[in-house]
């Protein structure tokens, strides 16, 4: 799990092709430090593993590689990703560390397009102190996003101002335009998308309540009968003939 508030800018070093995946080699001094093999990074908010050993993870070189499988590559934007690339980098979330941002998965619902750029205000000195994007909404997707909820945009924790079906915007600060990929996002550009799990978990259990019972394919328990004897007990029919099997006397 992770919280979507980035350690670091990194950068893409090499990626190799091999078949349909690829081994991505990347640059982040920071999220390296203390890492090992195993070890979970979100690159862009997509949960990888380090496949580095130990003798090259001690070699002190900020570097790290990570497999990505075909399925990861068609269903996010790291396919997109080149040499050089700079990348939003998040070690996984220790247990019992502050929670910044909001659960991330690190597991991509769904990729979308930076629509527009909507500058805001700016201080005395000229500096911008905030910008609205716009990013395109899949209808896989569109359901899960409220007005001030949560949503995960390459790996960053983001609050929603507008939730319209096919589209939504964010307002970022500084910081966020400083420390993230997304002060140098441009207008066309894909980003990963991750809505939050308590959405989709409340639609699955909506869904249960509205699904009819299933039927008891086993059909009524029968009570034991406590003679042994087979066939129906005389303790769920008094009328019925005793155990023995002599006739009963009538009521």
């Amino acid at each position: 799990m992770f919280t979507g508030i980035i350690e670091e800018l990194g950068e893409v070093v090499s990626i190799e092709e091999i078949g349909d995946s690829s081994r991505i080699r990347l640059r982040g001094p920071v999220v390296c430090t203390g890492a090992r093999h195993g070890d979970s990074i979100a690159v862009n908010g997509v949960c990888l593993t380090v496949v580095d050993g130990p003798e090259e993870l001690a070699a002190g070189t900020g570097e790290f590689s990570a497999d990505v499988m075909a399925e990861t590559l068609n269903r996010s934007s790291l396919g997109e990703l080149k040499p050089g690339s700079r990348v939003n980098l998040e070690r996984a979330m220790a247990l019992g560390a502050r929670l910044g941002g909001h659960l991330v998965q690190g597991h991509v619902d769904a990729t979308g397009r930076l629509l527009s750029r909507e500058p805001g205000e700016r201080d005395a000195a000229g500096e911008l102190r905030w910008e609205v994007l716009r990013f395109s909404l899949p209808e896989t997707v569109s359901r899960y996003l409220v007005e001030k909820g949560s949503i995960t945009v390459d790996g960053v924790s983001l609050t929603v101002v507008e939730a319209a079906w096919d589209s939504f915007t964010v307002s970022l600060i500084p910081t966020t335009l400083a420390l993230t990929t997304l002060g140098a996002k441009a207008v066309g550009e894909s980003v990963n998308l991750e809505v939050d799990v308590l959405a989709k978990y409340v639609e699955r259990l909506l869904e249960s309540r509205a699904l009819p019972t299933p039927p008891n394919l086993s059909g009524p328990a029968t009570p034991p009968n406590p003679s042994g004897a087979s066939g129906p007990s005389n303790l769920s029919d008094p009328s019925g003939p005793p155990a023995d099997g002599t006739p009963g006397e009538s009521q």
